[in-house]
């Protein structure tokens, strides 16, 4: 058994409905709400409904909706110098990762001096934010119960995060109610990476800790993630090519908001590895979903860690939540390599790089970036090095898959 923490907010509100509760979450902390909403959802009857049940609680909700597509620092840092002059005494949150990230920004901003850049990384959030009630209306990122925002910086060529136990909101409300009907490609690209979360999350290398000094945000796979990545997978695996073909089925929205919460609670506290590491540039080089990215890459991830036999044991394991039937462990990590792959062919989610527009002779330095990202790299369960991330990276680029295999 390893050691864990776990790092969630205090108050964690799931179900259908569960967002009338919202009101009495927030008048705890004050009435002048900064509501934090991704633009289009404003006209939504749903989130309208939230808006207009503060006003009857005597509340003054204030709309910040100007949310920009990658969440490039400097619209984030014009949004937390509004902030200050609003001067909230609680923020809301509604819409995807996106918008809950650009939140935890606002809030760090709206109490502390900028440049953004001098909180990058970990535990560099010198005190406590304005607090943050979290309300998701996709299932994937798992925003709402994590301590990390990841946002775009033009002077970089990779996605940054802020990682802070001070940026995990105080509350999370998620009600499968505000994901019906969302487009089959978000609900894609967001499910798949809820799955990343949890993969990565579960074969994440367990860090030695120091328990007399400050932790580390992400301290690898411990004993009370264990608990909930097995059951995440089996949800998201199951009901996310329903939620994808069905977009009104409630069902599977409902397990689809569960599991994706369930990952976050999962790689909150522990990290994710190489997909992410290599998602970061990849994404900031060709502006494509952030889902879409680290779902392409698992496979090939997953293939590459297989040469650790502790990797290899949590992979088959997975398997068998996929359905795997195999007795030999290497048998069910093929059988979860190709059932993940399966499922990203079943959503639409793109088998190789080429087909996102990436040009072999970009690979390099895309591995060398990858390489940047000491938080998620040092996590890995085999050693992170630019030859094993090129390898990686060739192998997506080529696309080929025999027998659940990358080749």
């Amino acid at each position: 058994m390893t050691s864990g923490s776990l790092r969630i907010p205090p108050r964690v509100h799931f179900g259908y409905g569960s967002r009338a509760q919202l009101p009495e979450l927030l008048l705890e902390y004050g009435t002048t709400v900064l509501v934090v909403v991704d633009p289009f959802l404003l006209h939504v009857p749903a989130v309208a409904e939230i808006i207009d049940s503060l006003r009857t609680r005597d509340m003054r909700p204030f709309i910040f909706s100007d949310i920009k597509p990658e969440l490039p620092v400097g619209s984030l840092t014009a949004l937390g110098v509004a902030a200050r002059e609003v001067n909230p005494d609680v923020i809301l949150a509604i819409g995807g990762g996106s918008t809950l990230d650009a939140a935890k920004v606002i809030a760090l901003l709206a109490r502390f001096d900028g440049p953004l850049s001098r909180y990058y990384g970990e535990n560099e959030v010198p005190g406590a934010v304005i607090p943050i009630v979290a309300v998701p209306t996709t299932a994937g990122t798992g925003s709402e119960v994590t301590p990390v925002a990841v946002v775009s910086d033009p002077d970089r060529e990779l996605k940054v995060g802020i990682s802070s136990r001070r940026l995990i909101p105080v509350a999370a409300v998620i009600d499968p109610e505000l994901a019906l009907g969302a487009p089959a490609t978000v609900t894609a690209y967001s499910g798949i990476d809820a799955l990343a979360h949890v993969v990565e999350s579960f074969t994440a290398r367990p860090l030695e800790v120091d328990w007399a000094g400050t932790l580390p945000v992400f301290t690898g796979r411990n004993t009370f993630t264990d608990a909930v990545a097995i059951d995440a997978s089996t949800r998201i695996a199951r009901w996310l090519p329903v939620a994808v073909a069905e977009p009104g089925n409630r069902t599977a929205r409902e397990q689809l908001a569960f599991g994706s919460a369930l990952g976050g609670m999962a790689f909150g506290p522990t990290g994710t590895h190489l997909a992410h590491a290599l998602q970061y540039p990849l994404g900031a080089l060709t502006h494509t979903p952030h889902g879409l990215g680290t779902g392409l890459l698992l496979p090939y991830v997953m293939n590459a860690i297989r040469v650790d036999a502790q990797a290899s044991e949590r992979m088959a394991r997975l398997a068998v939540a996929f359905g795997s039937s195999a007795s030999a462990v290497d048998d069910r990590v093929d059988d979860a390599i190709a059932a993940i792959a399966a499922l990203n062919q079943s959503i639409g989610v793109p088998a190789s790089l080429a087909e996102i527009g990436i040009a072999s002779e970009q690979l390099p330095r895309i591995a060398e970036l990858g390489m940047q990202s000491s938080r998620l790299v040092s996590i890995s369960p085999i050693e992170a090095s630019n030859e094993l991330l090129l390898d990686i990276l060739e192998n997506a680029y080529s696309g080929r898959l025999k027998e659940g295999r990358p080749q």
